[in-house]
């Protein structure tokens, strides 16, 4: 039997109505039919655009300089980031660095060998960063005619917050 294969699931969503769930069993039965062991899963319910709230992609990071695994499991590449091309190869990069490669399991070329992948991961965060800007584009479009149609935005005035939110410390 050859060496075991440690993998870790990285599992992200952007917003509540979404299911990280759905992302967690199909990597699961993938990682299952690939004879891969699964030693750790890192769950993020926060947009990848939140700049530095994505402590469990940092927490990864660390465990992976650490070399407790060598392959991440994403379910889409978009779910590691949508910073665009430069963004994700720095982090393919850094990871490949600590002998840990990035399989997806939508972008089935990440487990081609060859430099060519590292186009198509620049492909990829390119398009990535395109669909969250569309995203945003139609959103912006969407509060400006509701604004234009004389709808307040925003809580009601008087209106307080149902959880104590925490203060940054600067």
């Amino acid at each position: 039997m050859g060496k075991e294969i440690k993998a870790v699931l990285y599992l992200r969503v952007s917003t509540p109505e979404q299911e990280i769930e759905n992302q967690e069993r199909i990597l699961l039965e993938w990682a299952r039919q690939r004879g891969f062991t699964i030693v750790g899963t890192y769950r993020e319910e926060e947009s990848a655009w939140k700049q530095g709230h994505q402590k469990e992609l940092a927490r990864l990071k660390r465990d992976a300089a650490r070399g407790k695994f060598q392959l991440v499991l994403v379910f889409a590449l978009d779910r590691l980031t949508r910073g665009g091309a430069a963004v994700i190869l720095s982090l393919v990069q850094s990871l490949k660095h600590y002998g840990v490669k990035v399989l997806s399991y939508q972008e089935t070329w990440t487990d081609m060998p060859g430099e060519f992948a590292e186009v198509l991961y620049a492909i990829a965060g390119w398009v990535a960063k395109m669909e969250s800007q569309r995203i945003s584009e139609r959103t912006k479009a969407g509060l400006a005619r509701v604004t234009a149609q004389g709808k307040k935005l925003g809580r009601p005035v008087g209106a307080r917050d149902g959880k104590k939110r925490r203060r940054r410390q600067w």
